[in-house]
């Protein structure tokens, strides 16, 4: 069994405060954080490794296209990553998904589902469309992508992303049908995500597959919550999970 902490947060291609938004992941202090929006023009790969670096943190996968990123601190060990373009839809922004496959603890090498001493977990981040057709498309295929690599590295599924729809909305009913929203199992903290002044909307998730059971999730408003810099950093609030994930593989077709 291993403890993670994982954020999902869409930083709105750094165009506010990113010292803000460096010091808001600093304070949640994740091991894994899922991002959106991330910078994809006018020096994007330095923006991104200046981004990484004031948060402590390393860059596990991601590309310039799509605005995806996964990062994780230097204690989470990267065994492999992939990046998945979504079928495109004329005059839309291009949507993808991001997978970094991890593992915590234990030492280098063995074969997947922690033999080598380390649990390992599918981190994947996504950022779905504005528009309902699209969206519902796309969602199946991100689905397909997940179930595919589970099965190859034999590791639960995280999914975190900013799914541009609301609880009971039909992206949202095929997620639930095949992961568990982590809010709805383990409310803890704010449940709005959206907008960072104005709250009214959960349009941020973090999904859950089989063998990663969520402890809390939610928006952090208690403790050492740096909740002066949510305005000043993105137009999202920023949504974290701590999670527990089983160490033994995941079962074919799961």
């Amino acid at each position: 069994m291993a403890s993670v902490r994982l954020l999902s947060y869409n930083i709105r291609s750094l165009r506010d405060d990113p010292e803000a938004v460096a010091r808001v992941v600093r304070a949640l202090a994740p091991d894994v954080v899922c991002l959106q929006e991330v910078p994809r023009f006018w020096g994007w790969r330095l923006r991104r490794r200046r981004l990484a670096r004031a948060c402590g943190l390393r860059i596990a996968a991601g590309r310039r296209a799509c605005g995806l990123a996964v990062l994780t601190a230097p204690h989470v060990r990267r065994v492999a990553r992939e990046f998945h373009p979504l079928t495109p839809d004329p005059g839309l922004h291009r949507r993808a998904l991001a997978i970094a496959v991890l593992e915590f603890g234990g030492r280098a090498g063995g074969e997947a589902g922690g033999e080598a001493g380390g649990v390992r977990l599918i981190a994947a981040s996504t950022h779905l469309d504005l528009v309902d057709e699209p969206r519902l498309r796309h969602v199946h295929e991100v689905v397909g992508h997940l179930d595919r690599a589970a099965a190859r590295f034999r590791a639960p599924v995280v999914l975190a992303g900013d799914v541009n729809e609301e609880p009971g909305g039909p992206s949202w009913r095929v997620l639930t049908e095949r992961f568990e929203d982590a809010y709805a199992a383990a409310p803890s903290g704010g449940e709005f995500t959206f907008s960072a002044r104005d709250p009214r909307r959960r349009i941020d998730a973090v999904f859950t597959g089989s063998r990663v059971r969520p402890v809390a999730c939610g928006v952090p408003v208690d403790g050492d919550a740096p909740t002066e810099d949510y305005v000043k950093a993105t137009d999202h609030l920023p949504l974290l999970a701590d999670l527990e994930i089983d160490a033994g593989p995941v079962p074919p077709g799961r």
